[in-house]
């Protein structure tokens, strides 16, 4: 199944848009994060490693939409924490899809199949079923059992209703490319996902696990062993072509994290949905006032092995509209899984790591407790 046509159309024209304005750096995706509460701890993640009054922040259904018209993305993904423990999650997602943006929410699915009746089934809205692979791949990276299950039973019950569903892959060192191609068997033949969308992991800093991130060199590796075993099975991959190329080694891209910006209870993270280095007040604010040349590969020791698709998948649809021949060309036959790869980006001169999230924490929680300190001064000069 392709990605719908309205869809291909109403992100075309917005792309066609800004290159005739000749607009420099402009988002494809909102990464809008109400919240970072879970209801899993995934040893890859550093999501959620927050105080309590962090964790239990929310932001409100106004925030999120005024989010969605200040950033102004054709596309709007819901990622977290778990979006379903947020109990306006329906509203948020209703608000969006008035809007005619594409809304892609991305979750554990422990709530799915509860929370169904919350929501209609719409071109514009999508489930993201976070699936690290097949059973055992996926109940070991999420750290409890029966957890592959009940996503698989949530997936299948949203497809009998109608809703669009894919399924999102994050891959660490210790994957198996053989056992990476049968989940993608699975998930076109027998679960029927529309597409999936595979990314290697990133380094969170706070993650409990820093054992099984892979470098550059392991992903491009481990993507052309995957790739190689899905020639002529039409597998459907959310990413472009030109990524999984990148992915796979074959040409190298600089990032463009203003591509997805993210919108959390913090405020607009920068540079990225992956690297929390700081916050702006607002979407202008982060587009006009963030050092970007400060980060990404090549740049900044903490973007050394990253390659995940919210810095590098807008660098490959810019590339596609550069080079749209060449971007045919490798539609047509396929991704190289053999031979040369392209030169590595020069990692000698990146600037070393700052460690910020404690400061950004503490500063958060003063502003936090000084917001909650006048908010009583109100209520008791009010009685």
């Amino acid at each position: 199944m392709a990605i719908p046509l309205i869809q291909q159309a109403r992100i075309g024209a917005y792309v066609l848009k800004h290159r005739v304005k000749g607009t420099k750096r402009y988002p494809l995706v909102l990464m809008l994060e109400p919240l970072f509460r879970c209801n899993l701890a995934c040893a890859g993640c550093g999501k959620i490693d927050y105080p309590d009054d962090i964790l239990n922040q929310r932001l409100s259904v106004k925030d999120c939409l005024d989010a969605v018209d200040e950033c102004g993305a054709p596309v709007v993904a819901i990622p977290g924490g778990e979006p379903l423990l947020h109990k306006e999650m329906d509203q948020i997602v209703a608000g969006i899809v008035a809007r005619k943006k594409f809304v892609i929410m991305c979750t554990n699915a422990l709530l799915l199949e509860k929370k169904l009746h919350l929501f209609t089934p719409s071109p514009y809205l999508t489930f993201s079923i976070h699936l690290d692979g097949l059973k055992e791949e996926h109940d070991k990276s999420v750290c409890q059992h029966g957890v592959f299950d009940r996503a698989v039973a949530a997936t299948r019950k949203a497809r009998e209703m109608g809703f669009r569903v894919i399924a999102n892959c994050t891959l660490f060192d210790n994957a198996n490319p053989e056992r990476v191609a049968q989940f993608m068997d699975y998930a076109m033949n027998d679960l029927g996902v529309e597409h999936v969308t595979m990314s290697p992991g990133y380094a969170y800093e706070r993650a409990p696990d820093q054992q099984h991130f892979l470098s550059r060199k392991k992903t491009k590796v481990l993507f052309r062993e995957i790739l190689k075993r899905g020639k002529g099975k039409k597998w459907r991959f959310s990413q472009s072509t030109n990524f999984l190329d990148f992915l796979a080694g074959n040409r190298e891209y600089h990032c463009t994290p203003w591509g997805m910006p993210t919108r959390n209870v913090f405020g607009w993270q920068r540079p990225c949905y992956l690297l929390g280095e700081g916050y702006a007040n607002s979407f202008r604010e982060l587009m006009e006032e963030t050092e970007w040349d400060k980060y990404g590969t090549g740049n900044y020791e903490k973007c050394s092995n990253c390659m995940v698709h919210c810095g590098y998948e807008p660098s490959s649809v810019t590339d596609t509209l550069k080079h749209p021949l060449k971007a045919l060309k490798t539609t047509v036959f396929g991704i190289k899984t053999e031979g040369e790869m392209a030169p590595e980006i020069d990692l000698s001169k990146a600037r070393p790591a700052e460690w910020v999230h404690d400061r950004n924490v503490a500063k958060f929680l003063t502003d936090l407790h000084t917001k909650r300190q006048a908010a009583k001064a109100r209520e008791s000069n009010a009685a």
